[in-house]
Parts: structure tokens; sequence; C-alpha cells
């Protein structure tokens, strides 16, 4: 046993303790989870690298005996024979024509930007699928596929970005309450119940139509309220066991407070804190969604999945569009509450202790 588990715990770098160990059967016994962390990862790493899945310009290019890579690098018109100095349209007919006759072009698996305008289409935009369109077009005649696709990454950035970022702040926050109590407590809570009070959703869209939100933006407003989600948490933990037999000791030894509550308790509290990040997260996305559904969320012209919900409502003679935000956005979700319900039982002291 020992001699087979030596080469994971020096990959990773740490010593896998008995109890973590049982935390990772556990987490694998629930099938659901488990697999859905694993095709979560695989849509999020394929995302990753939209430019290279769905993308207007080419992915290697072989003219006049050389080869270029125009999905990383910008080269003039004239590079290829043409007139202009500005960047080479690879889509134009008369570019790739220039191209052809001394070479050839290899073109991603969808050949379209997030915001490509399709100029040839068998009907008015929004066009159903087609063999080149596999999931049609929406009402501004771009691919509704590599916009999904870029909205997704969008999406899930947001949504792991404000969890990471909230997390830290509330747990901070928490921490800092249950610890030292009385007072602190007292006010921090007080604080907190005002806070949580606040209509959140309408207030992001009060910000959102005085400045033109963009990515850092909407990030900055809804960190501002979103991080009281792990306070009580994390505070209930911290006042349980500020008294503990072994924290005493420490204090009675010299030990400061800040090494105590991040040393030694936050540990413990993290255990609970763990199972609330991936609904934490689909939480982000679902707001994010529905400000961009509104109007009142990332720029116009972004891929979004808000926004192609929104023509899926104003375009319902396109029943795909609003089919594909739906299925895409009904996916995630379900996919992140499958691997919180896994982290659930994973850590569940019922099940990590014999």
């Amino acid at each position: 046993m020992a001699v087979a588990a030596l080469p994971l715990d020096r990959i990773l770098g740490v010593r896998i303790t008995p109890i973590n160990r049982r935390r990772i059967d556990n987490f694998k016994a629930n099938r659901r989870g488990y697999w859905s962390l694993w095709i979560f990862l695989v849509l999020f790493v394929l995302s990753m690298f939209a430019e290279l899945i769905a993308n207007d310009r080419p992915l290697l290019v072989r003219y006049d005996g050389q080869f270029y890579f125009p999905v990383v690098q910008f080269y003039p018109e004239t590079t290829f024979g043409g007139d202009f100095g500005a960047e080479a349209d690879y889509t134009d007919p008369y570019i790739s024509g220039l191209i052809e006759k001394k070479g050839w072009i290899v073109w991603p698996p969808i050949p379209y930007d997030s915001n490509t305008h399709i100029a040839q289409l068998p009907s008015p935009a929004p066009s159903p699928p087609t063999a080149d369109n596999w999931l049609g077009t929406d009402d501004q005649a771009r691919d509704v596929m590599a916009r999904v696709i870029y909205g997704f990454r969008i999406s899930v950035l947001f949504g792991l970005a404000l969890t990471v970022l909230s997390s830290i702040i509330g747990v901070a926050s928490g921490a800092v309450q249950g610890y030292f109590g009385g007072r602190v407590d007292l006010f921090g809570q007080r604080v907190i119940e005002i806070w949580s009070g606040l209509p959140v959703l309408y207030m992001l869209i009060i910000l959102a139509s005085i400045v033109q939100p963009n990515f850092w933006w909407l990030l900055g407003l809804m960190l501002v309220f979103s991080w009281t989600s792990l306070v009580g948490v994390v505070r209930a933990e911290f006042l349980r066991a500020r008294n503990f037999e072994y924290v005493k000791a420490a204090r009675a030894l010299g030990v400061s407070n800040a090494t105590i509550m991040f040393r030694h308790l936050l540990p413990n509290a993290m255990v609970a804190t763990l199972t609330f990040l991936p609904f934490i997260t689909s939480g982000s996305v679902v707001t994010l969604t529905s400000l961009d559904f509104l109007g009142f969320g990332l720029p116009p012209g972004s891929p979004s999945l808000g926004e192609l919900l929104k023509q899926g409502k104003d375009n319902l003679q396109a029943p795909w569009l609003g089919i594909t935000g739906f299925i895409v956005i009904a996916v995630m979700l379900s996919l992140l509450v499958f691997i919180g319900e896994a982290l659930r039982d994973a850590f569940d002291p019922r099940k990590t202790q014999r």
C-alpha cells in the first residue's frame, strides 16, 4: 500500500493523510459528481483554447514556400500578394484565392469568430442550423456555436474569479468575527445584516446603468455584494473552536492571534467552506447571465449566454437560439451542482471517520 501511494505523494508534493484519502474515495464514490467534474474540466479546458477551435483566422498558412500562423500573429495583406498594409481578411475570397495559388490554408474546425459577420447565408438571419453553422446564426448573422464556446469561457472564468475573491474576503471576515467575538462580532454581524438586506440585483442594475460595464467592472460590483456568503460558516467554526484546549495552550505559549487563526483554526473551517464553492460559482454564473439577459451586463457584442437567451426571446421564430442557450446554461449549472454534492459527501464527517 505504501509503495503504491508513494508516486502520488511525490507528484502532488504533499503528504496525503489517511483522512484525505478517505475523502478522495468518498468523492469518487459519488459517480455523478466524479464524472461531472471530469466533464466540466474537459469543457473548460476546450473553451480556454477557443481561438484554436472557432476563429476567422487560419491556424496555419503555407504561402510561397513559407509557413505563417495568422491565429497568433499579425500579417498584412501585402504578405500574400494583396494591395493594402492592413491585416489580411482571410475570409475574403480574393485573399484566400491569392494564398491558394501558391500554397494552402488550414482553418479551425469552426471558421468563425464570436463576432464574425457571415455575409452569405442560405436564409436571412437568424438562419437555422446547417453543415457550415452547426447551431445556426443569431439575428446579427453570427455563428451561434462560436459564441457559445466563447460565452462559456467568459461565464466560467467570471464565476471562478468571483468565487475565489469573495471567498478570500468572506473567510477573512468570518475568521476575525468568530475568533475575537464580543464587540467585533456584534458590530460585524450588524453590518452583514444590513448589507445582506440590500436588493443586490437592483443595485447592480442601477450601478451598471450609470457606467458602461465590462468584465472587470462587473466583477468588482458583484464582489462588493457576494463576499458575505461564507461569513456565517467560517464565523460559526471559529466561535466553536476558539475555546478548544489546543487553542488555549497556543495562547499560553505566546503564539500570535494571526498564527492561531490561519494555521490552527482555518483548516477546520475550510472543510465546510469548500463544499459551498461550486454553489457560489453557479450563483455567480446565474447573476452574470441575468444581467446580460436584461441588457446591463457585458458590453454589446460580447459573447454571452444571457445575450443568447435574450435573442431567443426576441426571435421566437428561431427556436434554436433559446434552446441552445437553455441547454448550455442548464448543463453548466447541473455539473457544478453535482460537483458540489460530491464535495459535500467527501467532507461529511460521518463518512470520513470510521
